[in-house]
């Protein structure tokens, strides 16, 4: 029996941004409380007990939906420069609430993911214009450049996530190969902690990654429906608010379990 696609997409846009900010709101809480106990190891977060450590590991499946949503929102967005600055405006609001978790940890010289994601739409509406491909690449590059420059979260590998997520938003196939390369290399970075950090510890950790970036693909191409939810104003501030907040939440509760 035919199975009727519609049946399935059963989720809209912000059921899925809700399912993507629960688990990071958890995981991150776990790690970054851990993490704020032990500044002075970045790799403290295989130390967590391995139930918590998978739990912080679920954190991950909402870094692909907000790609996934920024390729989505250049196509539908009724101002894309209103839409940059938002973003832009926001990365910079979150900011210091970043630098009050991971100053202690990493300095002054590290940025939140909201500046990958804003560099990923630049990228995406560079590719667009109507400049010559070559500088088209190089302002793509240049976009790519701006977020290994900030020490940005997800940078390099979150402009491009985005960028190939719009390419080949036409072309499921292609598009699931580079998503899946992309996860391979991202994951297999972790490899370079093995020996100082517990073997099965990590393995397990990159195995928790895996499946949850595939299990954000397969939300958003299978699950995923395209449509707004009932209060999608309502939705779109308070994801933009709770961001910086939930790293004010995680501080404020650090402190005090300390």
């Amino acid at each position: 029996m035919k199975i009727n696609n519609s049946n399935i997409k059963i989720l809209n846009r912000d059921m899925m941004k809700y399912l993507a900010y629960i688990p990071m709101f958890i995981g991150h809480m776990i790690a970054w409380i851990n993490l704020m106990n032990h500044p002075e190891n970045e790799l403290s977060l295989y130390e967590l007990p391995l139930p918590l450590l998978i739990i912080a590991g679920l954190s991950l499946f909402c870094p692909p939906v907000m790609f996934f949503f920024i390729a989505d929102g250049y196509k539908y967005t009724r101002d894309r420069k209103k839409y940059a600055l938002r973003l832009l405006l926001f990365a910079c609001i979150s900011q210091p609430f970043h630098w009050l978790l991971f100053q202690p940890i990493n300095g002054w010289w590290t940025f939140n993911v909201i500046f990958t994601l804003f560099f990923g739409l630049l990228s995406i509406i560079a590719w667009e214009s109507r400049f010559k491909l070559w500088q088209r690449v190089l302002l793509v590059i240049l976009c790519d450049a701006a977020t290994l420059l900030l020490s940005s979260d997800w940078m390099i590998f979150g402009v491009l996530f985005i960028l190939f997520l719009h390419i080949l938003s036409d072309r499921p196939k292609a598009r699931f190969i580079a998503y899946s390369v992309l996860i391979f290399i991202h994951t297999s970075m972790n490899l370079f902690s093995l020996g100082t950090v517990p073997t099965f510890k990590l393995i397990t950790y990159m195995v928790v990654m895996l499946a949850v970036f595939m299990a954000a693909y397969l939300c958003m191409t299978v699950f995923y429906n395209g449509k707004k939810g009932k209060h999608p104003e309502f939705a779109k501030w308070f994801f933009y608010i709770f961001y910086p907040l939930h790293y004010l939440i995680i501080y404020v509760i650090g402190m005090k379990l300390r």
